[in-house]
């Protein structure tokens, strides 16, 4: 009821579109020439230049990008929907961040991205955008950049792989990657095993098939409000997954007309859901540090104690790599993200009230499926792990915060004392992590700095240290791992990531010195260094961190305006919305 009376309250007002300014000036009918006369080179007829809604297709389409690389199929099915609804759809491209190519790290050009989106959406005669998205980063760009705009906007996810077969089992892509090095450096494969084991694990076309970051920031656009329901885990070869591309589309222009923008969709609450609902799934680590960048984009107070408050006592329910066994297409094939919705809407754990892109409430659009596999989507009861949600961890080496997923962690880690095993980057780990020498045993606590956003720069996926080899041949798969990093939404272990402040800015972290001791208490939220506060405050004034050598370009001004990992590590000056005014004549 409460969406019904918002569309119609959106759709009482005067709702002019912003594509008449280019497409039917009657002011500057020379510009309106321009603007439609070079779009007709493309076969476009008169009629669509009517005053119909522009709809924009926002594609992260590359070659370099193997997870979006069926996009152009995608945007032909929103297309479809897009004329049979009475729009008219003009796909266009955007910096497209690939998780698997882009060096030092995709994370350092999500911002960027973010940019293009923004200004390629208010730069032209756009009235609804569909955002195409699937690989980690091309979400929340995406997301961003829409959201500093703020049009009546639609997410259409790329879909994940189909499960990945090996010598007769499953496997996981990004889980099997840290498995099977795990197993070539232990001795128990071999270098040509290793390599065969590629296209078994990337067999269609698709993101990641784990519960990596970019199956969870599918899970989160739908949590969110922001897709149709069901968007989350159908695979990216499933019919299913072009008919809901084409649903969307048809959506989309009832948005522009209902003038259903992101900011009326998202709120505070629907962010509630989303943390909620990232334990429920054992969601990537990188989910907490998108929403916080995609929530400043939306002017919507975001931050860990959110974290705090709501990921407490939520079970995770998903059995998914890297938490535990199954992937997204047993998730689908099991009821998918709507189920996981439905059972902690029936614990009245989300607000049911929260509107999504459909024009219906969360609770409306989940009341009614069902769950096919509860060995995949589990209990209240059974749950795979009972407290899964992400934790904060705070202490005098982490004063702004630090994060770890106990799902994917070993339990009996979760309250630890040990010694610290210091490496200042990620060259003095990769150089000395397999030194027979090297003094460190299961007990021992790795430590990895400069890192961080301004560090690395970008904050790269390398938290999840690897272990020593030494120690994996005598069996060890996990040790408590500290740094300033991230880590791959498919890794696992007993990692505590995104300390802040970094240490490449004198953060805490960087005082830490081999041989000191170093206590966790997951439950307790607690990481403390176990040296007193002035020989901390001592080794800091003479500390000198680790800082990238760049003199100018992107980079330089990404060190120079990004901010920490708790606020979402977006640059400073992006944060908030510029909405979508239509700005000066360009002729």
């Amino acid at each position: 009821m409460v969406a019904e009376l918002l569309i119609k309250k959106n759709m009482n007002k005067k709702n002019k579109l912003r594509s008449l300014n280019w497409f039917n000036s009657k002011s500057h009918r020379r510009d309106t020439f321009v603007h439609r006369g070079w779009m007709r080179n493309q076969g476009h007829p008169s009629h669509l230049f009517d005053g119909r809604p522009v709809i924009g297709i926002c594609n992260t389409w590359s070659e370099l990008t193997p997870c979006n690389g069926h996009f152009r199929e995608i945007a032909e099915s929103v297309k479809k929907g897009v004329y049979e609804a009475g729009g008219f759809p003009l796909e266009f491209p955007v910096f497209s961040a690939s998780e698997s190519n882009l060096r030092p790290t995709a994370m350092l050009f999500r911002n960027l991205a973010s940019m293009d989106v923004e200004e390629a959406i208010r730069g032209n005669p756009i009235d609804g955008v569909v955002l195409l998205m699937g690989c980690d980063k091309t979400t929340p760009s995406l997301l961003m950049g829409a959201g500093s705009v703020d049009l009546p906007t639609i997410g259409v996810s790329g879909g994940p792989m189909l499960n990945g077969q090996h010598k007769g089992k499953t496997i996981g892509s990004g889980t099997g990657v840290w498995e099977l090095d795990a197993d070539l450096n232990a001795g128990l494969i071999t270098e040509d095993e290793f390599i065969d084991a590629e296209i078994s694990m990337s067999r269609s076309k698709g993101n990641c098939m784990t519960m990596g970051t970019a199956s969870t920031m599918g899970s989160m656009v739908e949590a969110l409000g922001m897709s149709l329901p069901g968007n989350a885990a159908i695979p990216a070869v499933d019919a299913r997954r072009y008919a809901l591309a084409h649903m969307s589309g048809k959506r989309i222009v009832e948005m522009v007309k209902e003038n259903l923008t992101m900011s009326k969709i998202i709120s505070k609450k629907s962010f509630e859901n989303a943390i909620k609902i990232n334990g429920a799934i054992g969601g990537s680590t990188n989910a907490v540090i998108h929403l916080a960048a995609v929530a400043g984009r939306l002017e919507i107070d975001l931050d860990l104690s959110d974290w705090e408050k709501c990921g407490k006592d939520i079970p995770t329910l998903v059995n998914l790599q890297p938490s535990g066994k199954y992937l997204m297409e047993d998730f689908y094939y099991a009821g998918g993200l709507p189920v996981v919705i439905k059972r902690l809407l029936e614990k009245n754990l989300l607000h049911g009230d929260c509107i999504t892109a459909n024009g219906k409430t969360i609770s409306e659009n989940n009341k009614k499926v069902n769950c096919w596999n509860n060995n995949v989507i589990m209990s209240f009861d059974d749950p795979l792990v009972k407290d899964g949600g992400i934790k904060i961890l705070r202490g005098n080496i982490a004063p702004n915060g630090a994060i770890i997923k106990p799902s994917a962690a070993t339990p009996k880690l979760m309250k630890h004392k040990g010694k610290a095993v210091v490496f200042e980057s990620i060259e003095e780990l990769h150089d000395k992590i397999d030194d027979p020498k090297l003094d460190v045993d299961e007990n021992s606590i790795l430590v990895l700095k400069n890192c961080g956003p301004k560090g690395y720069p970008g904050m790269a996926e390398v938290g999840n240290m690897r272990l020593p080899q030494k120690l994996l041949k005598k069996g060890v798969r996990d040790m408590i791992r500290i740094s300033d990093a991230r880590m791959s939404g498919t890794a696992f272990g007993t990692v505590i990531l995104h300390t802040a402040p970094e240490a490449a800015i004198k953060g805490p972290l960087a005082a830490v010195q081999n041989g000191d001791f170093i206590e966790i208490d997951v439950n307790k939220g607690l990481m403390n260094l176990l040296v007193d506060n002035e020989t901390i405050m001592e080794r800091l004034k003479n500390y000198q961190p680790i800082l990238p050598n760049i003199k100018g370009g992107y980079q330089k001004m990404y060190i120079d305006h990004v901010m920490q990992a708790d606020k979402g590590a977006d640059l400073d000056f992006l944060v908030g919305k510029r909405g979508d005014e239509v700005k000066r004549h360009s002729h």
